[in-house]
C-alpha cells in the first residue's frame, strides 16, 4: 500500500482555470513522480494550504489579479524555505522571472507548458528532495563520528560520491573505493564503517603499498611460528584483528597474484589460513579495499584476477579528483586556515583575493592533501591576518605563471592570456553546469550570477555541448 508520504505533494496556483486543468491532465499520466496536486486560483488559500501541509514543491503564475509570484515567493520562503517555488511566466517576460531567481525562486517555466516541461520540472525536484534528505542525514552520520569539519564539500559531484558510500554502511557489502592520491579515501572508508552496525567493532587498516611484497600474505592473514625465517612467534594477521569488524585494504591493486587467491577465498567464503598452517579460520569480516590504479584495465590484460576484481567491486565508490570539483576549495581552504592557525597560534583568517583566484586555478595534482600542505606552508609564512600570493608556495605561483605564459604542462600552455582565461572560464562554468545535475539556474546561483549570463556565455564559449 503506497502510503501519503510517498506522494510528492505540489501546490499550483494559477487564476486560469485552463492552466490548472492542463498540469492536472498532465500529472494523471505521469508514471513517476506518483503526485498529489493541490490546485488552487487564489494565492491566499494555497499559503493556507501551506501552512497546514507537508509540500515538496510550488508552482504558481507570475502575475494574477489578487497576487504576484514574487509575493508567493516571499510568503512561502518565510513559512519554509526548503520548499521549492517555481515561476509561470509569459513568453517575453522572462526578464521578472530571472530577478525572481536571484530571490531565491528554484526555476521558472514558460507559458504554454507542455507535458514533457512539468514532467521533467517535477522528476528533477522530487529527485533533488530525496537527494537532499539524504544528504541530510549523510551530514548528521560524518558530524557525529568525526565532527562538523571532518569531510568538507559543495560540490553535488562529492555529494553524489558520499551518499553512496554511507547507503552502502548497513550491509555487509565489498566495497571499492577508487580515486587518485590525496583524494581522501581512507576518510571515506573510515566514514563507511563508523555509520555501520559494525562502528563499535575493530576498523583495521592495511597498506599494501608500504609493505614486502615477501611479507604480505603474513600480513593478512598471519602465519605460524617457524613459518618462514625470522617468524619466530605466532602472528596474528590483520583479517583476524578486525573479526565482527571491518579491514580496509588501501593500494590494493599491489597485492602479488599469488596472495589474490586467497584474498578471494577470504572475501568468498569468509575463510583464511594463516602461513605455514593447514587449519582453516572462520571470519566474519567487512572488506572495504581502495586503490588509486585501473583495476579494470588491469583484469582485462591479467595482470589483476578479473574474479577478484569483481569480489571487489560490488559497491563501487569513485571519490574525484579535486580539479574536478573546484567549486570544492574555498571550503577546503576556510576549514585549513582554521585548523593551522589553531595549531600553529597563528590569527589568520583568511586568504586574499588574489591568493585565493590563485588556489582556485591550479590544478592539484596531489588532491585535498597537497591543498592541506599548501595552507598549512601558507598559514606558517603569514605574516598577518590574510593569506597573499607571497605566502603561496612557489609551486602555487610558478603553475598560474605556467598558464599565463603558455610553458608548462597546464592546459593553457601555448595560449595568450586571453586563451587561457578561456580555457578557465570554460572549465569553470561546465564544471559548475555539471555540479548542478545540468540545472542552469542553479549553476549560476552557485556561480554568483544570472542564468541570462550563464546561457550568453555558453554560446559564445562555444560549448553548448560539453554541458549536460
Amino acid at each position: 500500500m503506497r502510503t501519503e508520504d510517498q506522494f510528492f505533494h505540489v501546490v499550483v496556483i494559477d487564476d486560469d482555470p485552463t492552466q490548472l486543468e492542463r498540469v492536472q491532465v498532465f500529472c494523471d499520466a505521469m508514471d513517476r513522480p506518483r503526485v498529489r496536486l493541490f490546485t488552487t486560483p487564489d494565492p491566499t488559500a494555497a499559503v493556507r494550504h501551506i501552512e497546514q501541509n507537508s509540500v515538496d514543491l510550488v508552482l504558481t503564475d507570475n502575475v494574477m489579479p489578487k497576487s504576484s509570484g514574487d509575493a508567493v515567493l516571499e510568503r512561502v520562503m518565510q513559512i519554509n524555505p526548503s520548499i521549492p517555488v517555481v515561476i509561470m511566466t509569459a513568453y517575453g517576460s522572462t526578464e521578472d522571472a530571472v530577478g525572481l531567481l536571484k530571490k531565491g525562486a528554484a526555476d521558472y517555466l514558460v507559458k504554454p507548458t507542455s507535458k514533457t516541461d512539468i514532467e521533467r520540472l517535477f522528476i528533477r525536484i522530487s529527485e533533488a528532495s530525496v537527494f537532499a534528505r539524504e544528504n541530510a542525514t549523510l551530514q548528521e552520520t560524518i558530524t557525529e563520528y568525526f565532527g562538523s569539519n571532518a569531510i568538507m564539500y559543495k560540490s553535488r559531484v562529492m555529494a553524489e560520491t558520499l551518499n553512496v558510500a554511507a547507503r552502502s554502511a548497513k550491509s555487509k557489502a565489498t566495497v571499492l573505493i577508487s580515486g587518485e592520491s590525496g583524494v581522501g579515501k581512507e576518510l571515506v572508508a573510515r566514514l563507511i564503517h563508523f555509520a555501520s552496525p559494525r562502528s563499535e567493532k575493530p576498523f583495521v587498516t592495511v597498506n599494501i603499498a608500504a609493505l614486502p611484497e615477501t611479507l604480505i600474505e603474513s600480513e593478512l592473514f598471519g602465519h605460524r611460528k617457524g613459518a618462514f625465517t625470522g617468524a619466530s612467534d605466532d602472528r596474528v594477521g590483520r583479517f583476524e584483528q578486525a573479526h565482527t569488524g571491518t579491514i580496509f585494504i588501501d593500494e590494493v591493486g599491489d597485492v602479488p597474484a599469488a596472495v589474490q587467491v586467497k584474498l578471494l577465498r577470504a572475501i568468498q567464503f569468509g575463510e583464511i589460513e594463516r602461513v605455514g598452517e593447514n587449519a582453516t579460520r572462520k571470519l566474519d569480516v567487512r572488506i572495504i579495499a581502495a586503490t588509486n590504479r585501473d583495476l579494470k584495465a588491469m583484469a582485462e590484460s591479467n595482470r589483476f584476477r578479473s574474479d577478484l576484481y569483481y569480489r571487489l567491486n560490488v559497491i563501487p565508490v569513485v571519490i574525484p579528483p579535486l580539479r574536478d570539483r573546484r567549486i570544492d576549495v574555498p571550503r577546503l581552504v576556510e576549514h585549513f586556515i582554521a585548523t593551522f592557525s589553531e595549531r600553529n597560534e597563528k590569527h589568520v583568517e583568511a586568504a586574499s583575493r588574489e591568493a585565493m583566484d590563485l588556489l582556485m586555478k591550479y590544478r592539484y595534482p596531489g588532491n585535498v592533501r597537497e591543498l592541506e600542505n599548501i595552507i598549512e606552508s601558507a598559514v606558517v609564512m603569514c605574516r598577518g591576518s590574510m593569506i597573499t600570493v607571497n605566502d603561496l608556495p612557489p609551486a602555487v605561483r610558478d603553475a598560474n605563471q605556467a598558464g599565463a605564459t603558455g610553458s608548462g604542462d597546464d592546459p593553457g600552455g601555448g595560449a595568450s592570456y586571453d586563451a587561457a582565461m578561456r580555457t578557465f572560464e570554460t572549465d569553470l562554468i561546465v564544471r559548475a553546469v555539471h555540479d548542478a545535475g545540468g540545472n542552469r539556474s542553479e549553476a549560476a546561483r552557485a556561480l554568483g550570477v544570472t542564468e541570462r549570463k550563464i546561457r550568453s556565455r555558453l554560446e559564445r564559449l562555444g560549448i553548448e555541448s560539453k554541458t549536460p
